[in-house]
């Protein structure tokens, strides 16, 4: 039924003001504003991302975006160096830089402003 239909994603944030400036300069996306007060994130392969402001956002405790990179050293590099802290898990075999390598994909996590977490990893 739906097969042949557009669809896209979308999540909360605190404030949007900083979402645009974190995902867009630190991040370096392509971001518009949309209706409503919302911004949407441009992403390779023309998808669509909705950021919309919630009054009673909760960040969300599991992964809601996760970027697919060539070069996950450099990357984190390159994220570090913009301010972003990447995040550390008890348990998980990550280096001091925060990439878990060995036990799947090799990928790293990180916040935004509102506390969602992302990550960058390197497809295999």
């Amino acid at each position: 039924m739906l097969t042949d239909t557009k669809a896209f994603s979308g999540f909360s944030v605190t404030d949007i003001d900083s979402a645009k400036k974190f995902y867009g300069e630190t991040l370096g996306l392509k971001v518009t504003d949309g209706d409503m007060g919302l911004i949407r994130l441009h992403l390779a392969g023309g998808t669509e991302i909705l950021v919309y402001p919630k009054p009673n956002h909760e960040a969300a405790t599991y992964t809601i975006l996760n970027f697919v990179v060539d070069d996950i050293d450099t990357t984190v590099d390159q994220l570090t160096a913009r301010g972003v802290e990447f995040l550390k898990y008890d348990g998980f075999p990550q280096d001091a830089r925060g990439i878990m390598r060995g036990n799947g994909p090799d990928i790293a996590w990180f916040t935004d402003p509102a506390g969602n977490v992302l990550s960058v990893i390197k497809e295999s």
